[in-house]
């Protein structure tokens, strides 16, 4: 009946973690119920196999930490804003991976250093908006400065070498330019200062993540997933795989591993250069394309196998799933972290039958969760 102690929730700092007070084995059973409802539990014959929730670490899981910039040039905050838009420091976060938190005191000293005024929300001034840190499974790190303009690139750059020597492993440094007084993370400029990739290696798979690449925030919940993922294709022996919304490459690149021929849809140019890097390292049969994934599939002359689709929070669509429904393909490996918008995405796709299900908790001490499902076609079209 594991709970995790946060002296800032407790403070009334941070509330973040709603559930944190609550039992984490409890968090998980809920999150296994609430799965089950809205998807379907496991009903005999011809019902859902739904596996054991897959369980995070309690504490420091959180592999990737967008911290906001809060206080002044010599003394900045790193955590979140409070009501008034005041920096709240949260330097300490036990969700946070030790090794990340290892390098918050030195980027706020190599801030002051540099002389980058935080940006101020109220009075819309300063430049530094966000720090974005994230941690390799070996250790490696990537650091972003998220700035309103380009004004202190040349200060980071002068004084990079005190940065590289306070954070062993810093292996990437960039400036992400955010020009706009908005709530948006990051703007589409993005200006290396210090090395380009971050290899991310999962059972043998090495990703190869450049700045603005989508990353999952929990490697060891991530490497769960895909690691299903991939193992759940190669039981239907698929052949040809698309995957859809494919990052980085994570699903896509762990299924060509398991022998598909793989095409991965992504929007993100900067995801696919990622997702491409790492297919020539490591020499699978993957090929990935910058293009929208509902028109690629609507325009596509053939079809594959078997379709990943891992959508952001709002689902596939009625547009996308649609075409899944009609199209013939004989399975789909769903990836959520929204299971109301995949229970809804599932009933417009009633010949695709869910077959095995499991929830895996990226995000502990929230109501979030990622739920894998692989759908199977009903062949007498009886739906679910």
């Amino acid at each position: 009946m594991t709970t995790l102690e946060c002296g800032y929730f407790h403070a009334g700092l941070c509330r973040s973690c709603t559930l944190i007070e609550i039992p984490y084995s409890r968090q998980l059973a809920d999150k296994q119920a609430r799965a089950e409802a809205l998807i379907g539990g496991a009903d005999g014959a011809g019902g859902i196999e739904w596996l054991e929730p897959v369980a995070s670490e309690v504490a420091h899981f959180r592999t990737k930490a967008k911290m906001v910039v809060g206080g002044t040039a010599d003394a900045p905050t790193l955590g979140i804003l409070d009501a008034e838009g005041r920096g709240v420091d949260l330097s300490d976060c036990p969700i946070v991976d030790g090794r990340v938190l290892a390098a918050l005191a030195p980027i706020t000293r190599f801030i002051a250093l540099a002389a980058i005024t935080p940006y101020a929300v109220p009075s819309r001034r300063g430049e530094l908006k966000h720090v974005i840190v994230t941690v390799s499974p070996a250790g490696d790190l990537m650091v972003r400065f998220v700035l309103r303009s380009s004004e202190p690139v040349p200060r980071i750059r002068k004084h990079l070498g005190t940065l590289l020597d306070a954070i062993p492993g810093l292996a990437v440094v960039s400036a992400n330019i955010q020009p706009v007084h908005a709530a948006i993370l990051e703007g589409d400029e993005e200006i290396a200062i210090h090395g380009d990739v971050l290899e991310l290696a999962f059972d043998g798979v090495t990703l190869q993540l450049l700045p603005r690449s989508f990353v999952q925030t929990n490697n060891g919940i991530a490497a769960g997933l895909y690691r299903a993922g991939a193992a759940w294709l190669a039981e239907v022996e698929p052949g040809r795989v698309w995957d859809l919304y494919s990052g980085a490459g994570g699903f896509a690149l762990h299924a060509a591993a398991a022998g598909s021929r793989v095409v991965g849809v992504e929007v993100s140019e900067a995801a696919v250069a990622s997702a491409q890097a790492a297919a020539r390292a490591f020499g699978v049969d993957a090929d990935f394309l910058a293009d929208d994934a509902t028109r690629f599939a609507l325009e596509a002359v053939e079809t594959p196998g078997a379709v990943i689709v891992n959508p952001p929070r709002r689902g596939i669509g009625a547009e996308l799933a649609g075409w899944l429904e009609d199209s013939g393909i004989r399975h789909v490996l769903y990836s959520s972290c929204n299971a109301e918008s995949l229970a809804r995405d599932l009933a417009a796709m009633p010949s695709l039958r869910p077959v095995r299900a499991q929830v895996f908790d990226m995000f502990p001490h929230t109501a979030h969760f990622e739920t894998l499902v692989l759908l199977a076609r009903d062949p007498a079209g009886r739906g679910h």
